[in-house]
Formats: structure tokens, C-alpha cells, sequence
């Protein structure tokens, strides 16, 4: 009897054990956090991140909660900082916008695997030459590019992995200012957007922007020099020679 009992009450703790493992940091966040049914916690200083919580602790970022991780997709999360700091934490609400999907529908992927980078042309092997298929608009704030039934070839391009990495940092700053990318960055390329101008409006979107679409910036170059004299062209092209 005293052995079975005991076998028992090892089976029991052996399955707490298991458990407190399989808990993701979102799990745990919401145990310690006790979100009511509104999905509003207390604030939780980052100082109780001990003990069985000792996975939750964290740097300079709140990396388990950032906006594209599973805990930000169902709660608002706020945050208490001393300088840059996070000092508390705590959940207020149930996330209700709705997540963009970055799914891309497979006949998109099997038509762009194979081509070239549009801004570097190449395709290759190694981990910065292999080819991602890159939402255009790097907002991602179109519903119809996120539901794969609506999904068109031109809301997607061929890039490499080091040029889509460089245009998703370059795609933030823009986000972050409202200012676009001027095309000029790079030498000898004549106009700053094939449309529109420095100024993001939600009207134009990104369309215009060399970022968005090099190739079609490159179409409507041409068009445009054709236009022009060849001394206005090399003017445009190298202004600083």
C-alpha cells in the first residue's frame, strides 16, 4: 500500500514536471499574470520573472512579445519603462485587429523560385543568394495580397535573401517617417520614384518606390529619358562628376 501510494505521487509530480516544460512563454506569461475574462491582468514587474517564471526573463526588448508573437496576437500588451528600460508588464484587453497573413498561395512560389533576383539577378545556393519570394508592399497592410484566394503574380517578386533583408530594414524606416526610399541611393539611377514622390500616402502606397517594383521603376525610366536630351541625361545620371 505505502509503495503504491507513493508510485502514484511520483506519477503526479512526474506529470507536473512535464507539463511545466511543454509551457511556452506565453503560457506561463498568462499563469503569472491571471488575465481576467476580458483578457486584463495585473502589472507584473519584471522582477518576479524567478524560479518556475525564469523563462520569461528578458534583455534590453521584450522578445516573447513583440507584435508578431502569439502573445501580442490575442492581448494588448502595455509596458512600464525607466528610460529604455522595461520595468512591468501587463496585458489590457483582447487583441481584436485582425494579423496579416504572410502565407504566399503555391503556384506564386513555384512561378518565382526559379528567376532571378530583380534587384541583384542572381539565384543561388548559398544562404544570401537563395531566392524568397518578397511581398511588393512592405507594409503588408493589403488584405486582399493576405488571403491567398485573391493573391496575384504582381503582388510578388523574386529577391535574393541579402536584398530582401536590406529592403525589409529600408521598408521599416519608411514606416517609421513616412518617407520613402529616393531611388538616387544608388548611382546612376536617373529619378528618385518612377511615381509619386518622397512623401508616403496611403493613396499611392508604395507603388512608385524603387523598393516596391526595380523593374518597373526601370521601364518607365527608359520611357522617360527617351524624352530628354542626352546632356539632361547625364546630368541625371552622374550630377557629381
Amino acid at each position: 500500500m505505502f509503495l503504491k501510494k507513493n508510485f502514484e505521487k511520483w506519477q503526479i509530480n512526474d506529470k507536473q514536471k512535464k507539463y511545466k516544460i511543454s509551457m511556452t512563454q506565453m503560457q506561463l506569461f498568462e499563469k503569472l499574470a491571471q488575465p481576467n475574462e476580458n483578457g486584463v491582468s495585473r502589472w507584473v514587474l519584471i522582477t518576479e520573472f524567478v524560479g518556475e517564471y525564469a523563462k520569461l526573463k528578458i534583455g534590453n526588448g521584450l522578445s516573447w512579445g513583440r507584435d508578431s508573437s502569439t502573445l501580442a496576437k490575442k492581448y494588448n500588451i502595455e509596458k512600464e519603462y525607466r528610460g529604455n528600460k522595461i520595468l512591468k508588464i501587463r496585458l489590457n484587453g483582447f487583441n481584436t485587429d485582425e494579423t496579416f497573413s504572410q502565407g504566399i498561395r503555391q503556384d506564386i512560389k513555384d512561378f518565382y523560385k526559379m528567376q532571378n533576383c530583380v534587384m541583384l539577378g542572381i539565384n543561388g545556393n548559398s544562404v544570401n543568394t537563395k531566392i524568397e519570394i518578397d511581398h511588393k508592399d512592405g507594409r503588408k497592410n493589403d488584405w486582399k495580397v493576405s488571403n491567398k484566394e485573391t493573391q496575384k503574380l504582381e503582388d510578388f517578386q523574386p529577391l535574393c535573401k541579402a536584398a530582401n533583408d536590406v529592403k525589409r530594414q529600408i521598408c521599416k524606416r519608411c514606416k517609421a517617417t513616412a518617407k520613402r526610399w529616393n531611388a538616387k541611393n544608388i548611382k546612376g539611377n536617373p529619378y528618385p520614384f518612377y511615381e509619386g514622390d518622397e512623401e508616403y500616402t496611403p493613396e499611392l502606397g508604395c507603388k512608385g518606390c524603387y523598393q516596391y517594383d526595380p523593374v518597373e521603376y526601370r521601364r518607365t525610366s527608359v520611357k522617360k529619358i527617351t524624352k530628354e536630351t542626352v546632356e539632361d541625361v547625364l546630368k541625371k545620371l552622374y550630377s557629381d562628376e
